[in-house]
């Protein structure tokens, strides 16, 4: 575990009980493992205090239920007690893999579902732990924050419903705006990015990159994305571009105005490798648009990273632009549920952010400061001169 010094003199909050919903059981039961090998390795003044009992346990996660009644109805249950606990709550609201009964029919879990679980479990504290957290990995309804038209603001109340529900801190990852938290002012909020779990799992499986300005480029497919592209540049120290989605705006599909071209703004890339990194893949569309026209202007590789891989039209199409070339790899973490199937495909990579998600609870847990888990600069640097060094790298 990086930084373990800052923990040494430090005081827990409360104890720690982390809950992990049926959305997030996997991850949970991960950042568990991590957290139970992290306490018992640290040096901290209070590990062997009788008064800070609980500081060092063999399992963290609490037992809970979310039990659903024949009408779809349902109800939150902790089965311990959590008087006192500096609690964390884990939900993946995209995990659609989950299925419930209503009158005889089988509906799967949506997010809408998921949040209303989180509510649930919330509720059942009854205010009785020290501090409540919630881990909400992919941000409940991120990419509606704001407004257009007559519209719903539906990430904004969302948030405020947890603050109001007692909330005191939220952790969200690559939220599609961040900005969103300026409607809990008074609610903590930190949104945290996976840069380095990128390009540690990339040149886990790429042995010939060479990053720098002649041989590598950091792509943005959208506006959106560009600062995210900026900042990967920056730290690899090599050049960035852009796309930019033209749209046809006086069509609605879905919801949306469909996007008609991507018009590429940058620098020659011609035998270049490509990264291109974005918050999330949904369809996959435009990632495989972007794709193609890299590979078009004779792009060496492209290796497509992002955070959240949810691949809502299924994987098909992702085949299929594979076998035609349009990229190398996709490497997305493992902080939201998909398919299995995934796993098995060629082209995929997993960025596993257990352990940089335990290192987060631990210092919260602490309350010591997050930017010694925030600043990724000098670890990403670190392993990058091992890397063209040829030297062994710990992943």
């Amino acid at each position: 575990m990086p930084n373990t010094q800052y923990l040494e003199d430090a005081m827990q909050v409360a104890p720690l009980k982390i809950i992990a919903l049926e959305s997030c059981r996997e991850l949970g039961e991960q950042v568990n493992e991590h957290l139970v090998n992290y306490r018992k390795e640290i040096h901290n003044k209070c590990k062997n205090d009788p008064a800070f009992k609980g500081y060092q346990e063999d399992n963290y996660l609490l037992d809970t239920t979310c039990h659903r009644f024949g009408t779809g109805e349902g109800k939150g249950v902790i089965n311990q007690s959590i008087r006192g606990k500096d609690l964390y709550i884990m939900v993946d609201v995209c995990n659609y893999s989950l299925t419930y009964s209503v009158n005889g029919f089988t509906n799967h879990m949506s997010p809408d579902n998921h949040f209303q679980d989180l509510k649930r479990i919330i509720a059942a504290t009854m205010g009785n732990a020290h501090r409540v957290n919630v881990i909400m990995p992919f941000l409940y309804e991120s990419r509606q924050h704001k407004r257009f038209a007559r519209e719903s603001l539906d990430c904004a109340l969302a948030l405020e419903e947890l603050a109001q529900m007692g909330v005191d801190n939220i952790i969200t990852f690559d939220a599609h705006d961040p900005r969103v938290q300026n409607s809990v002012p008074l609610c903590g909020f930190d949104n945290f990015t996976p840069p380095y779990q990128f390009i540690r799992s990339l040149i886990h499986y790429e042995k010939d990159l060479i990053i720098d300005q002649d041989h590598l480029v950091v792509i943005s497919p959208d506006e959106g994305a560009l600062d995210r592209a900026v900042y990967f540049a920056n730290v690899l120290g090599v050049n960035t571009g852009m796309f930019y989605k033209r749209r046809d705006y006086s069509t609605v599909v879905n919801g949306k105005n469909p996007i008609v071209a991507h018009e590429f703004l940058g620098d020659d890339i011609d035998g270049k490798d490509v990264i291109i990194i974005d918050d999330m893949i949904s369809s996959g569309d435009s990632m495989i648009d972007t794709s193609r026209q890299l590979k078009a202007m004779n792009a060496k590789r492209v290796f497509i990273c992002c955070t959240f891989g949810l691949f809502t039209s299924g994987l098909e199409n992702f085949d299929k632009a594979y076998e035609k070339c349009y990229f190398d790899r996709i490497i997305t973490t493992n902080l939201n549920y998909h398919d299995p199937e995934l796993n098995n495909r060629p082209y995929y990579v997993e960025a596993n952010m257990s352990k940089f998600l335990a290192s987060i609870i631990d210092f919260m847990n602490h309350d010591a400061s997050m930017s010694h888990v925030l600043t990724t600069t000098e670890k990403i640097h670190s392993i990058l001169a091992k890397y063209n060094a040829r030297e062994e790298v710990d992943y």
